[in-house]
């Protein structure tokens, strides 16, 4: 499986509306931070083992998509971070995570 990038406030609000039918993770990934490119590399080692098949995997830059990144908290009501990754459905948070909490272990503990 892979990850799918939102980069619109459409997109966002699309995603946010299906996951009351099909639950969502997004990583808030930033592209100028050594500590998200880890972040990054857990997500795509969870995806590349068993991921739960039932969830769909999204990313925000967070840098370049800026107010989709700031949508996401306020929607959601979690507080930003970089990296940073939410589970969410029916259009709230389940759990999230930042920084070095991002891991495949720890997404495969909650996900599957």
């Amino acid at each position: 499986m892979s990850w799918r990038e939102i980069t619109t406030l459409n997109e966002w609000k699309e995603v946010l509306e299906r996951s009351s039918e099909r639950p969502a993770v997004i990583l808030k990934h930033s592209t100028a931070c050594p500590v998200s490119a880890s972040a990054l590399e857990e997500y795509e080692e969870y995806l590349r083992k068993d991921p739960n098949r039932d969830v769909d995997y999204l990313l925000v830059k967070v840098i370049e998509s800026r107010p989709v990144s700031n949508q996401i908290a306020e929607d959601l009501g979690v507080k930003h971070a970089s990296p940073q990754i939410i589970f969410f459905k029916n259009g709230e948070a389940v759990w999230n995570a930042s920084h070095w909490a991002v891991t495949a272990k720890h997404m495969t503990a909650v996900l599957n």
